[in-house]
């Protein structure tokens, strides 16, 4: 395994995390025994990195997580556990009760990385408000770094300017071969003020690898059937991606998403994947992706080929 540094924090990360959105009703890893073998298989790879949310799964996989590090003997400096905390529970108060509660079904002392999962869209609550209630979180010790996740950069420079000492370290974003918007400002802004960018869906739900034919999309009824990814119009054309895709894994011995993360950490060195995974298979191809490099021959067709097509959200 490759390892980088969190932000400018001195905190050790895997080059790819490990995504928990899984251990969720929503995508139906609900068994806790197969959590645990997959968050086993993961630190047993090297991967110390593991993003959840307080919603997923309303506690879940937070339950989960902290059930397996107990479970697995694990010491805590051993994982680097990032979290999220929803835009309807940013009052300062909240902030506080929130994190308490995710301290408690994680079984730990402190949160390395405690993020706000989205901004408080469909509520009055000043940026300032939270920001200043995670401060006062790292002040206590109760966690390591802030990061924002799924905010524009001007909002998060405007986070960024509520915060008395600490600093904005991680910013997290969808991205992925062809959902390349965060490319426009966050990656090169993450670049600039020496932050970690941490990609979530960064094989596109599945969709970059090219499993699915177009009968099978119209009939998924999990998480994915409202993604616009999946919408027989995008997905025809993502296929031609998933076809590049394919051909250079064949070329270099690689399977599909293995090339696809490998990709993305070529991308900018400020880009750590957190893909998912509902096996410890899964795992283990994730993984697979450390250790070589693309040509950049073959980076740039799949950026070409990328960047050719065009997603549309207006989908009815």
């Amino acid at each position: 395994m490759e390892y980088t540094e969190l932000g400018s924090t001195g905190i050790k990360v895997s080059r790819i995390g490990l995504g928990a959105w899984q251990f969720s009703q929503s995508w139906g890893v609900t068994d806790y025994e197969k959590a645990k073998a997959i968050i086993s298989k993961a630190l047993e790879l090297g991967i110390n990195l593991i993003d959840t949310a307080i919603v997923y799964g309303r506690g879940m996989s937070e339950e989960f997580i902290g059930r397996a590090l107990k479970d697995l003997g694990v010491k805590r400096d051993e994982v680097v556990i990032a979290t999220k905390i929803p835009g309807e529970m940013l009052s300062y108060d909240d902030v506080f009760k929130a994190t308490r509660r995710s301290l408690e079904r994680l079984q730990t002392s402190y949160i390395d990385l405690m993020q706000v999962h989205w901004p408080p869209c469909w509520h009055n609550i000043p940026t300032c408000e939270y920001m200043k209630a995670l401060e006062r979180l790292l002040n206590q010790g109760l966690i390591n770094a802030i990061g924002l996740s799924d905010h524009p950069v001007e909002l998060v420079e405007s986070a960024r300017t509520c915060l008395a000492r600490a600093d904005v370290e991680v910013i997290q974003a969808r991205f992925n071969p062809v959902e390349l918007d965060a490319e426009k400002e966050l990656i090169p802004y993450a670049e600039e003020n020496d932050m970690s960018f941490l990609a979530w869906s960064p094989l596109a739900k599945g969709a970059v690898l090219g499993k699915y034919t177009l009968e099978d999309v119209r009939k998924l009824e999990d998480v994915r059937a409202g993604d616009p990814v999946f919408h027989p119009e995008n997905y025809k054309q993502i296929l031609q991606v998933a076809d590049v895709i394919k051909e250079v894994a064949a070329k270099h011995g690689k399977t599909p998403a293995q090339v696809v993360l490998n990709w993305l950490i070529m991308y900018s060195d400020v880009i750590i994947p957190i893909p998912g995974a509902k096996s410890p298979q899964q795992v283990e191809d994730n993984a697979g992706a450390m250790g070589w490099r693309l040509s950049r021959e073959d980076w740039l067709r799949i950026y070409e080929a990328a960047r050719s097509i065009r997603i549309s959200r207006v989908t009815f």
